[in-house]
């Protein structure tokens, strides 16, 4: 058999080596023999030198083996760690490292994972195959609900939030304390929005039981349930509850074979609905107040004069006085109401608060669009237009009128440009649509107005007279000789501006689809909140990191940033974060600037820590917290709490702990560095928020090598991270 060629190599450095020992060790003792004969060496000074030469022999022994377990020991238990890593997670090689050995190997396991992702990959497209009329279905939900007008959030029994959409996510989180912060998020409490009494209370009045109950009978659903209540911005809610049924066999109300396992709350924000009616209440009381005195002094002053129609003249002319002043007050009280309330009189129609230049230009876009095709097509032009007038009218009622004479103007009299023009008129809105050069008589336009409207295929059974009086309004027919211009002038009741104006719902960017639901925690019971013996991949976590003034917090360091993100169902939800900036009441040196990037204007009128860290406890609630180098970021936290008021017990995990349980023979624990070796891209470093999404990733993908080892619950990998080296540091 033929000796590989670095065996003989090995053998033959390794007996060079031990004859140079030999050799030095005979030559050293001969010195010191013959210098002994003339007397120079004692016996002591003999040992000394051998223990010299010895010491000088172990370390160029121990720098040879070092190099060697480096290379052949140290580097194959290296390649093993990451190896672990990449079967997990497809798309990663080995590189390839010094020694024509190891890289043998390192070639050869890189074959064999490009071999196993080919087959995974071709899995995965029959997977994604088989799954595209899934995934259509899930994006048309997710747009359903991302874009439906109304707030709606569904809950599983326990009170866990596991859909909602981005009507919600506003009207549910506007105005908390420390910002606008999203305390609606999956897995997370309703009760931290709503009051748990109401929302329980609710639910009771879903499920009443019957009287008498046979066998297999269970208790009666009643089709929903309503509630109001107020948001902590002050704005009113109107919320209907409705159950949800499922055939999973939790504890429920039974409807024939399903159980009650959640419920649906659609949610109406009535505020404006209510001041409306305390308005309107407020007219029929100023109506009764003002008016009982002045008809009272009618009625009387009217029986006076039936019960003596022989009264003297002068005393007749003093009653009928009473009578034209009294009709006078009355007569102005009402009008003044009139005046004060004639958005409020009428709520038959459905009318609603529009800007008039915006209803303006869409009436002019409409007309131009209706004849685009036409050699000569009709030209819509506005003039005019007050932009900050505003109108509380039925829009489409009314563009359909502006439509209809315009087109009609076109069709009969060969109008071929027409002028929109609003402006204030008083307390009213003066709307005129006006054209020059062609007249008609009254009586035509008085048809026109009272005739149902008809234009091409579309009809209606509305005159324009009826859409006007919906509104409140008048119209009617003028010409202008001078000026050679004919025009219909709507007179309108001009609205307030609004003091707030709907929020815009905020579609996700292209290629993103926002995280709004997960039917899975239906599955979630109050019995399986103990956190310590549940499975890490079925616990919900919150990913933070802090960004501060310096690195001594027990020397006054402060917090100037938090970021933090959430993990349900293993999935990392990118649209339910908390990133907030803090004034710490401090300066900040340069050497911290360089690092994140806050200067002190970034920081001038930000909540300080003390009101922040309530909001972000909040956050939290109900999770384990999860940080990279957790105790520096945790000490930040702990150092505030007495001053704000709460406390951060919550489980936490490190990923710089877990990085050392699952690849204890790594150089290096950086973010970064995890990062890398686990296929993670990085991006937004050194800001809170995208530390905590990189931080995330890298803890997503540690959960299946962590399984791998045996460490599948809360406890197991607290413990494990506490036997760590890298367990011991403290700030």
């Amino acid at each position: 058999m033929q000796v590989p060629r670095k065996l003989r190599q090995a053998a033959a450095l390794a007996g060079a080596f031990l004859l140079a020992v030999v050799v030095a060790t005979a030559t050293v003792m001969r010195l010191t023999e013959s210098d002994g004969g003339s007397g120079g060496w004692s016996p002591g000074g003999r040992i000394f030198v051998l223990l010299l030469l010895a010491l000088f022999i172990c370390a160029v022994a121990y720098r040879v083996i070092a190099r060697l377990y480096a290379r052949y020991v140290n580097t194959p238990l290296r390649m093993a760690e990451d190896l672990a890593a990449m079967t997990a997670h497809g798309g990663l090689r080995l590189p390839e490292p010094v020694g024509e050995e190891m890289r043998a190997l390192a070639q050869a396991a890189n074959q064999l994972l490009a071999a196993r992702d080919a087959l995974e990959n071709d899995v995965a497209e029959r997977v994604r195959e088989a799954r595209a009329s899934l995934e259509q279905e899930r994006s048309r939900l997710a747009a359903l609900m991302t874009d439906l007008s109304q707030s709606v959030v569904v809950c599983n029994l326990d009170g866990r939030v596991l859909l909602y959409n981005q009507r919600a996510k506003q009207e549910l989180s506007a105005g908390s304390d420390g910002g606008n912060v999203d305390l609606l998020g999956l897995g997370r409490s309703i009760y931290t929005v709503f009051d748990r009494a109401l929302i329980e209370h609710a639910l009771e009045r879903l499920q009443p039981a019957t009287s008498g109950q046979g066998e297999g009978e269970g208790k009666k659903v009643i089709g929903s349930a309503q509630f109001v209540t107020a948001t902590r911005a002050g704005r009113l809610l109107r919320a209907r509850m409705s159950p949800v049924l499922g055939g999973d066999g939790q504890a429920g109300a039974l409807v024939g074979d399903l159980s009650v396992t959640g419920f649906v709350l659609v949610l109406e924000d009535v505020t404006t609905t209510n001041e409306r009616h305390a308005r309107r209440d407020a007219l029929i009381q100023s109506l009764v107040e003002g008016g009982r005195g002045p008809l009272g002094s009618l009625r009387a002053a009217a029986e006076m004069l039936s019960d003596f129609p022989d009264v003297a003249p002068r005393q007749r002319d003093r009653f009928l006085g009473v009578i034209r002043d009294e009709a006078s007050v009355l007569s102005a009280h009402f009008e003044k109401a009139a005046a004060a309330f004639s958005n409020d009189l009428r709520e038959r129609w459905l009318l609603e608060e529009i800007l008039g230049v915006e209803l303006l230009a869409v009436a002019a876009r409409r007309i131009g669009e209706r004849r685009s095709g036409e050699v000569r097509p009709l030209v819509v032009k506005t003039e005019n237009v007050d932009e900050s007038l505003w109108l509380r009218v039925d829009s489409f009622g009314l563009l359909q009128a502006l439509c209809y004479l315009s087109l009609r103007l076109q069709d009969e009299y060969q109008v071929r440009d027409v002028r929109l023009s609003l402006k204030r008129s008083g307390h009213l809105a003066q709307l005129d649509l006006y054209w020059v050069g062609t007249f008609m008589n009254n009586e035509v336009a008085m048809s026109w107005l009272q005739d149902p409207m008809s234009v091409g295929s579309e009809s209606s059974p509305l005159s324009v007279v009826d859409v006007i009086e919906r509104c409140n309004g008048e119209i009617w027919f003028q010409r202008e000789r001078v000026s050679h211009r004919a025009f219909f002038r709507t007179m309108l009741p001009a609205a307030e501006a609004p003091k707030e104006v709907p929020r815009a719902i905020v579609s996700a960017a292209e290629g993103e689809r926002p995280e709004f639901y997960d039917f899975d925690i239906f599955r979630w019971s109050t019995a399986s909140h103990e956190l310590d013996d549940r499975p890490l991949a079925e616990l919900s976590y919150t990913v933070f990191d802090t960004e501060t003034t310096g690195l001594q917090p027990s020397e006054g360091d402060e917090i100037i940033q938090i970021g933090a993100t959430r993990i349900v169902n293993r999935r990392l939800l990118r649209h339910e974060c908390f990133d907030q900036l803090v004034d710490p009441r401090r300066a900040l040196s340069q050497k911290s600037i360089k690092v994140h990037g806050i200067t002190r204007d970034l920081l001038a009128g930000q909540p300080v820590i003390t009101d922040v860290l309530p909001t972000f406890h909040a956050f939290c609630a109900d999770t384990v917290m999860v940080g990279h180098n957790a105790a520096f970021d945790m000490r930040f936290l702990q150092l505030k709490e007495r001053k704000s008021g709460v406390r951060f017990d919550q489980p936490v995990l490190d990923t710089l702990l877990l990085s050392a349980v699952l690849q204890p023979n790594q150089r290096t624990h950086r973010l970064e560095a995890i990062a890398e070796r686990l296929g993670v891209s990085v991006f937004g470093r050194h800001t809170a928020l995208g530390d905590a999404i990189v931080t995330g990733e890298v803890f997503l993908k540690m959960l299946p090598l962590l399984a791998e080892m045996g460490i599948t619950t809360l406890r197991q990998a607290r413990e494990a991270s506490e036997r760590t080296y890298h367990a011991r540091l403290k700030y």
